[in-house]
């Protein structure tokens, strides 16, 4: 089964909103809504690995659809994806000025429902397939295809060795690492490493994370692993 892709749609007028959001949903879409820019955003930052195509009216409250199609021209997961101005706005400078910010589709309002479905399903099919698999806790986005962890839209510049334990903890979430089980994780055949070497390498990511350090926590007599308390709803 082909799994379903997600649209973020932003629009303030409600009615047509639903409207839309539910025509989509009928042809197997699924669909995050907000009505303003705050939202929008607040999406953005705690759902950006689920949405693949974003559907934006340019005059919305708090944070107009061009400010919010910079934050995901600028997002580590969601640069690439593709942004639909739907807009009352018809002149021809802010159709260019759209497309300048990175929109790739311009549509005036009003449209048919079909109309805007057709214009989706016509960019998704042009979208490469996404070869990055992403993990997200908080602020931090972990590209396990690219060997890579953003804080926020910033990389964060890690050591090998320091990516391998963030990544083995955001793998494994809910269980907690002896230093044996780390340093047999981090260690390989060549290399000498001691009980203190994890707690040195544990110090040093926590201090490139700096306000995310918390999500990493220590487990007095057994060891580190995530922070539970955190990450569990």
């Amino acid at each position: 089964m082909i799994p379903k892709h997600t649209i973020l749609l932003v629009e303030d007028e409600v009615e047509p909103a639903e409207m839309l959001a539910n025509f989509l949903e009928m042809n197997d879409y699924n669909v995050l809504m907000a009505h303003d820019g705050r939202k929008a955003l607040q999406i953005i930052d705690e759902q950006a690995g689920e949405i693949h195509l974003a559907v934006l009216d340019i005059m919305v409250p708090h944070v107009n659809g061009k400010e919010i199609c910079r934050a995901i021209r600028k997002h580590p997961v969601l640069s690439d994806i593709p942004v639909i101005f739907l807009t009352a706005k018809d002149k021809e400078k802010d159709e260019i000025e759209g497309l300048e910010l990175g929109a790739d589709d311009y549509i005036s309002k009003p449209a048919s429902l079909k109309l805007v479905k057709t214009h989706i399903e016509s960019l998704l099919r042009r979208q490469q397939p996404q070869t990055s698999k992403w993990i997200q806790y908080g602020d931090l986005y972990l590209d396990t295809t690219g060997k890579d962890l953003y804080n926020k839209n910033k990389r964060v510049d890690l050591t090998s060795t320091e990516y391998s334990l963030i990544e083995l903890f955001f793998q494994n979430p809910k269980r907690v690492y002896t230093r044996q089980e780390i340093l047999e994780h981090i260690g390989g055949d060549d290399r000498f490493v001691f009980d203190r070497t994890v707690d040195v390498h544990v110090k040093n990511l926590r201090l490139k994370l700096s306000e995310a350090s918390e999500l990493i926590k220590t487990y007095r007599g057994m060891g580190y692993g995530m922070n539970r308390d955190i990450i569990t709803p």
